[in-house]
C-alpha cells in the first residue's frame, strides 16, 4: 500500500520554505544599469530610449511601424479608434480573455460579441466567428491565449471576405509565429503587453505594430494628448518647438524608464523562450499520469510563445474543485494563476448582456478547470522541482 503524503492544507508540512511568487519577472543587471543611466541623464519620460525600443521591436516583429504605449489595453483601444470603429459597431472576440479585451470595445462605444473557443486550443473558434458576423460587425479581436497562435488563416479569410478589421490581442504572444509569419505582422494592427508577468517586462507598457503609416502616426499623436509634437521633439538641444493640438487625445505614452527595461528584455526574448520550453517539457513529462489535461501540442509550422502553462484539472477525477486545489498549492508555497474566468461569467457582463453560464460551454469548461503554473525564465532547477513535487503531492492526495 502506498501512503500519500498529507498536503499542508490538511496539516502536513510544505516541502518548500519560501513562497514562489507566480509570474515573478527576471530582471538582470543590464536592465538595472539602463534604468540608472536614464535617471542620471534625467530623461525619464518619453525620449530616446522609447524610440530605440520601438525600432528594435519593429525589427524583431518585421512590421513597418511599432508604437510604444503605457499598456496593451491602450494599444487595443487606440487601434480600434484609428481604424474607425465607432459607437454602434460590433466587434467579435472571445470571452476567454482578460477584461481589457472587451472593455476597450465598450470604451470605444461598440458592442463586444462573444463567440466560444475551441476546447483543445482554448483559442477563438473561426467557424463561430463567421456565423456571428452581422451587418453591424466592424472588427474581430482574436486573442492568442497563453501564447498559442489563433487560426489566423481562417480569421484573415473571414475578415477579407466580410471587409472587417482584425486587431490581434497578442499580450501573451510576443515570440509567436503562425505558418511562418510573425504575430504582429499579419493583420491590420496588433497589440502587445509588457506587464510585469509578461515575456518582455517593462513593469507596465505596450506596443502596437502595423504596416499602415497613417494609423501609426495617429496612434503616436492620440497617445500624447493629440499633440503634433511630443516632448522629445519639443525639448531637444535644437531648441524649443511649438506644438499644436490636432485631436483631443489621451495620456498613453511610454516612459524611457519603462523602455530601459524593455530594450534588454527584448534582447533575451528568444533565449528565454528556450528556457520556458525546457520547463514546459519537464512539466509535460512529470504530469502525464496525473488527473490533468495537459496543454495541446503547438500546431505544425507555428511557434507557441509559451507565456503560460495552463493544464486543465480533471475535476471529475478529483475529490476537490479547482479553487481548492489552487489554495492547496498556495499552502505548499507555490503561487499559481487562473487564465481566465470567462468574461460571460463575470457580474458586469452577465447583467449588461444577459449572458447565461452555458452560453459558451467550452469557455466555461476551461474556466472551471484551468490553472496556470509558474513558467518564468527566472525559475531555478529547484523551483521547477518544487512545483512538480507540490502538484504531484496535492493531486495525488485528492485523486478519487
Amino acid at each position: 500500500m502506498i501512503l500519500l503524503q498529507k498536503p499542508a492544507i490538511e496539516g502536513g508540512k510544505p516541502e518548500r520554505a519560501e513562497y514562489l511568487v507566480f509570474g515573478s519577472p527576471e530582471i538582470l543587471q543590464p536592465e538595472i544599469d539602463e534604468v540608472v543611466d536614464s535617471l542620471k541623464k534625467c530623461w525619464i519620460g518619453t525620449g530616446p530610449k522609447v524610440l530605440r525600443f520601438e525600432k528594435e521591436f519593429r525589427d524583431y516583429i518585421g512590421s513597418r511601424h511599432a508604437k510604444a504605449l503605457n499598456s496593451c489595453t491602450a494599444g487595443m483601444f487606440l487601434s480600434l479608434l484609428v481604424a474607425g470603429v465607432k459607437p454602434g459597431d460590433e466587434v467579435i472576440t472571445t470571452p476567454l480573455t482578460f477584461a481589457s479585451t472587451a472593455n476597450v470595445i465598450l470604451h470605444i462605444g461598440a458592442k463586444p460579441v462573444f463567440v466560444d473557443v475551441e476546447k483543445e486550443t482554448m483559442d477563438i473558434n473561426p467557424k463561430l466567428v463567421e456565423k456571428a458576423v452581422s451587418r453591424k460587425t466592424r472588427a474581430i479581436i482574436p486573442v492568442h491565449l497563453a501564447g498559442r497562435p489563433c487560426n489566423m488563416d481562417e480569421i484573415t479569410r473571414i475578415a477579407e471576405e466580410k471587409k472587417l478589421l482584425v486587431v490581434e490581442d497578442a499580450a501573451h504572444a510576443i515570440e509567436a509565429k503562425y505558418h511562418g509569419k510573425k504575430i504582429g505582422n499579419i493583420s491590420d494592427l496588433t497589440a502587445f503587453s509588457f506587464y510585469a508577468t509578461k515575456n518582455v517586462v517593462c513593469g507596465e507598457g505596450g506596443m502596437v505594430t502595423t504596416n499602415n503609416a497613417q494609423w501609426a502616426e495617429d496612434i503616436e499623436k492620440y497617445a500624447l494628448h493629440g499633440l503634433n509634437k511630443g516632448a522629445w521633439q519639443r525639448y531637444t538641444d535644437d531648441g524649443f518647438k511649438q506644438y499644436e493640438v490636432v485631436f483631443p487625445g489621451y495620456k498613453f505614452n511610454m516612459m524611457d524608464l519603462q523602455a530601459a527595461l524593455g530594450i534588454h528584455q527584448l534582447a533575451r526574448v528568444e533565449e528565454n523562450l528556450k528556457k520556458r520550453g525546457r520547463i514546459w517539457k519537464q512539466y509535460d513529462e512529470a504530469f502525464s499520469d496525473l488527473p490533468m489535461i495537459l496543454p495541446a501540442l503547438p500546431e505544425e509550422n507555428t511557434v507557441h510563445a509559451r507565456h503560460l502553462y495552463t493544464p486543465l484539472l480533471q475535476i471529475e477525477k478529483l475529490r476537490k474543485g479547482r479553487d481548492f486545489i489552487q489554495n492547496a498549492l498556495h499552502k505548499e508555497n507555490i503561487g499559481t494563476g487562473i487564465h481566465f474566468i470567462s468574461l460571460h461569467l463575470h457580474r458586469y457582463y452577465k447583467e449588461k448582456f444577459g449572458f447565461k453560464e452555458n452560453d459558451f460551454p467550452n469557455a466555461k469548461f476551461v474556466s472551471d478547470r484551468t490553472i496556470s503554473l509558474p513558467l518564468s525564465p527566472k525559475l531555478s532547477t529547484q523551483d521547477v522541482e518544487d512545483v512538480i513535487n507540490a502538484v504531484t503531492k496535492v493531486l495525488g492526495y485528492y485523486k478519487k
